[in-house]
């Protein structure tokens, strides 16, 4: 959390499998101007991960706990900036509660089928198909491994050379924590109850019209930018940017995407 109390909100949603560290290097660069806030999920970065017993990990629930932090800390109004498994969770927010959405920020963000038209998806949604197998499951535990997680911030990357090794180090070293593997997978198997979601953000994107800012990483193949195109189809008030960097695109265009928020949200979030 950064900046003044009395400005603006921005709540940062983080994605798969980091945690607010992701935000690490965004949130000085608004924060003079805006209120930065970014909550880890049950489970991830700093917040606590109760047993698979003890809570049950859906995207249902990480949603209700994200929307009762809202409360809690008092976010009766804020811009969403939703990233691979943020989107999920801020549209839930967002459908529930539309007056308290200012504007919305989509980095990545998936809310159409277009955007799971892609190989990547194959052995994933093979789980979806046959939940209760062992072997589909079992199938999905490569994505849990160091080259994976640091495939997600090299790939489509130019110079990969330049991606700080702290991200990918950082969310590995949570993955590995005894139990949080299964914990992962939970989830994988979780996601597939977003697309039969989708016709209702759709709804609710036609319905409030949210300004949206899209800065997307087009050589991201986990959201390709297909995903991205569709919403062009539902938001009168949408400014669209695909830019030259991969998933995490925070790790390579961060100033490039607080350039495009500050001056979006100037012309579109009225100042408290």
């Amino acid at each position: 959390e950064a900046g003044p109390n009395n400005a603006p909100a921005i709540l940062l949603l983080h994605g798969f499998p980091t945690s607010s560290q992701m935000f690490r290097n965004l949130i000085p660069l608004l924060a003079d101007e805006y209120h930065m806030v970014a909550p880890d999920y049950p489970g991830y970065g700093h917040s606590s991960m109760p047993s698979r017993e003890q809570f049950a990990y859906t995207f249902d629930n990480l949603a209700t706990v994200i929307d009762d932090f809202t409360e809690t800390v008092g976010l009766s109004k804020y811009v969403l900036y939703v990233q691979d498994y943020g989107a999920p969770v801020g549209y839930r927010l967002a459908a529930k509660h539309p007056e308290r959405v200012t504007a919305i920020v989509v980095q990545n963000g998936n809310a159409y089928d277009e955007g799971l038209d892609h190989p990547f998806w194959e052995p994933i949604k093979a789980f979806w198909r046959e939940p209760t197998s062992r072997e589909k499951r079992d199938a999905l535990r490569n994505f849990l491994t160091y080259d994976a997680t640091r495939w997600q911030y090299s790939h489509g990357v130019k110079n990969p050379e330049l991606v700080s090794p702290d991200g990918p180090a950082h969310d590995q070293f949570l993955l590995d924590r005894p139990g949080n593997d299964e914990i992962q997978l939970d989830l994988f198997l979780s996601y597939g109850s977003n697309p039969p979601l989708y016709p209702a953000w759709q709804s609710y994107f036609r319905t409030h019209q949210p300004p949206m800012l899209i800065a997307w990483g087009t050589h991201d193949q986990i959201f390709p930018a297909a995903g991205a195109e569709p919403y062009k189809r539902d938001l009168k008030t949408l400014e669209y940017h695909l830019l030259d960097a991969g998933h995490f695109a925070l790790e390579t265009n961060v100033d490039e995407i607080a350039g495009l928020m500050r001056d979006f949200l100037r012309r579109r979030v009225a100042s408290k």
